[in-house]
């Protein structure tokens, strides 16, 4: 308000030039020079009382005027702006590009020496044994079941029994979610499906083809999403007791009681060669990623090593009696189970076994008469320090699992799974494929699932 006196009082004070006009013309002006100056007075009030209310006003309008910038020097300031943004995506281009690095890296190498069979995650120590509130039995199968797979995502399990059915399982809800009936002898022609007794069963680790093989000599092949029957391979002249495909590839091998070993281009509906070397019924077969396999000769006790590509075999010999199961730990190693009690861990490079376990699974009889409880099914986790053996006994059936020793040197029992009944599940496979001794009346058939736990993180070691 003092801005507003002062002006008013300069006014008052020094009249202009056309003040003085309308003094000398007061006759016919006097009351237009009032109305004037109370116009003028109006004008700088309104003014003045804008300037004090809104000061930062003329402040942000002389800011903006000293902020204006040219086009060129706007041109310049995007095009660094612009700049900066592409140097920030490059920087974490190039982290998120050295991450993966390593990660391929690292799994290069795990790869590697996965194929030298040098990887070995030492989890055996970690393991609790299972509490049996927590095991699972799904029932379906009228009759044995003789063999199981797990679909590669780790959702869905596939059973097959004697009663020549295949069942596809939910493995979180333990929901039945398929089951492809078995026909009965002599409806071969018309009936979709196995009509004798499935004994064994493979899925490509891509999860595309399942493969089931029964005593008729026939190989079939599924799809396993929609279990729709794809095509039969034939070529065994007895029962197929072995199968497997080759990881990350759809080459399956399969093993006969005919005592060859044939290998097939699942994806071409091929027959592609045949190998001979046993000398009695083959019990068991597996392979892994390389061009080979291996398998267990039943009664004339030698497990053999077949190199595709060489078209060679290595014949390795340790068992007093049949051998009648066969897994790969690694590409290197291999656990062997028989009717003389014993399992026994093997080496690629050594014809004599590195590790063995005598009456794995203890004795039955009387003093003097003692027979031990042979293995029916060993199984391994790949690339770790454990195995699991299952034994057949009259009341005796059970799943011991075992601590591999450092270079796989020496087994060491874990704990035991103590059971009742007719089949079991552990680490996806079955016990009692071959045949069913003893009545047990408490026995169920089924699949148990039995849930194993670590207590920390593993360890990987080089050997």
């Amino acid at each position: 308000m003092s801005s507003f006196f002062i002006k008013k009082k300069v006014i008052s004070a020094a009249p202009n030039k056309g003040d003085l006009k309308r003094k000398s013309n007061a006759d016919d002006g006097k009351g237009r020079s009032k109305k004037f100056n109370k116009r003028m007075d109006e004008e700088i009030s309104s003014d003045s009382e804008n300037e004090s209310a809104d000061p930062s006003r003329k402040q942000q309008e002389n800011e903006d005027d000293e902020i204006e910038e040219t086009p060129q020097e706007k041109k310049l300031r995007l095009a660094k702006l612009y700049l900066e943004q592409l140097r920030e995506e490059e920087d974490k281009r190039a982290e998120q590009e050295s991450f993966e690095a390593d990660l391929i890296a690292g799994r290069l190498q795990e790869d590697v020496l996965e194929q030298k069979g040098k990887l070995q995650r030492l989890i055996a120590n970690e393991l609790i044994a299972p509490d049996p509130a927590e095991v699972r039995l799904l029932r379906g199968h009228k009759l044995s079941v003789t063999c199981l797979v797990i679909t590669p995502d780790e959702k869905y399990i596939f059973s097959a029994s004697k009663d020549c059915s295949i069942i596809k399982w939910e493995v979180e809800g333990g929901k039945k979610v398929h089951k492809i009936a078995g026909g009965r002898k002599g409806t071969e022609a018309r009936h979709v499906g196995h009509t004798a007794h499935i004994l064994c069963m493979a899925i490509s680790s891509d999860g595309k083809y399942l493969a089931s093989g029964d005593m008729n000599k026939l190989i079939l092949i599924w799809d396993p999403v929609t279990c729709k029957h794809l095509y039969k391979l034939k070529g065994h002249r007895d029962a197929v007791s072995g199968l497997a495909f080759r990881r990350g590839t759809h080459t399956l091998y399969s093993a006969s009681h005919d005592r060859s070993i044939k290998v097939w281009s699942v994806d071409e509906n091929a027959y592609v060669e045949t190998l001979f070397g046993h000398q009695d019924m083959i019990t068991g077969l597996d392979c892994l990623s390389r061009e080979r396999c291996v398998t267990a000769g039943g009664r004339d006790r030698t497990v053999r090593v077949w190199k595709i590509a060489e078209e060679s075999q290595l014949v390795f010999h340790g068992h007093e009696g049949s051998i009648d199961c066969i897994q790969l730990i690694n590409e290197e190693h291999m656990v062997t189970g028989g009717d003389d009690g014993s399992i026994s861990v093997w080496t690629v490079n050594k014809k004599k076994p590195v590790s063995t376990v005598k009456q794995a699974h203890g004795s039955h009889g009387n003093t003097g008469l003692e027979q031990p409880y042979w293995v029916s099914s060993v199984a391994a986790l790949h690339n770790s320090d454990i195995v699991a053996s299952g034994a057949s006994g009259s009341h005796n059936s059970s799943v011991q699992l075992w601590k591999c020793g450092q270079g796989f040197r020496g087994l060491e029992p874990l704990f035991s799974v103590p059971m009742v009944m007719n089949g079991f599940v552990l680490f996806f496979f079955i016990f009692f494929r071959l045949g069913r001794w003893w009545r047990i009346k408490e026995a169920r058939n089924g699949l148990y699932i039995i849930p194993l736990k670590r207590q920390a993180q593993e360890q990987e070691v080089v050997q």
